[in-house]
């Protein structure tokens, strides 16, 4: 979806009356959605940034301690990563929730040292706030433990956006968010974009009949018998 800009009110359009989990940075856009029932899921990717700009800048053994910390759950993530969201959920019984338990006492008593208006205390607080949303990937194995996957899918747009500098009116913008959707959902089922949309266009000039549109989603597509199937990692 395409909007002019970044308010409240977009989001809550666009999920309005979805009722299920949305993961994503602390942006306060979307506290409406979280009022409305919908289920917060924080990302633990954002959280250690905020301790990582600190560290990186003045390391101390505290920032140390909770980066070694992050890393450790990193490293169940990434044993568990393609398997089953039970086995997920499982292993992250086992392996993460008493690292998260331990982690929030070490954050707490942090905080009890600090002073308030130190940037360590805030970088500490903005994960202590959404413990809860922090958490939540530990008991469902469909979560995830951040949103990288989903920044990673968007980099094109904002390396691009930096490119092109606007999409010259809304009009232009919302056809560049509709392209981006079949690009994306090209990918997502194995089709190279490129032929797709090359040979989609040639058959809906040549008059395609409304009753076939179905054929030519990129789920029920076939390429010409010269074009590859799918795109090249």
């Amino acid at each position: 979806r395409f909007t002019p800009d970044r308010t409240a009110a977009h989001p809550l359009s666009h999920l309005a009356g979805f009722r299920g989990f949305l993961q994503a940075d602390a942006y306060a856009g979307y506290d409406g959605l979280y009022r409305s029932g919908v289920t917060e899921v924080a990302c633990w990717a954002h959280f250690r940034r905020k301790v990582f700009d600190l560290h990186e800048r003045s390391p101390t053994p505290l920032t140390t301690d909770i980066l070694k910390w992050i890393g450790t759950l990193y490293t169940v993530e990434a044993e568990v990563r393609g398997q089953p969201p039970d086995v997920r959920c499982r292993t992250r019984q086992e392996k993460s929730r008493l690292l998260v338990d331990d982690l929030r006492a070490v954050l707490d008593a942090a905080l009890r040292r600090l002073s308030p208006r130190s940037d360590m205390a805030r970088a500490i607080a903005y994960g202590t706030k959404r413990w809860p949303a922090l958490s939540r990937f530990l008991d469902d194995g469909r979560l995830e433990i951040d949103n990288n996957i989903a920044e990673r899918a968007l980099r094109g747009v904002a390396v691009g956006r930096r490119n092109w500098l606007f999409a010259g009116s809304r009009a232009g913008g919302e056809r560049a968010a509709a392209i981006y959707t079949v690009i994306q959902t090209c990918k997502a089922n194995g089709v190279d974009p490129q032929t797709y949309i090359a040979d989609v266009i040639a058959k809906v000039a040549a008059d395609w009949p409304a009753s076939r549109w179905d054929e030519l989603m990129p789920w029920n597509w076939m390429p010409p018998a010269d074009q590859p199937i799918a795109q090249a990692a």
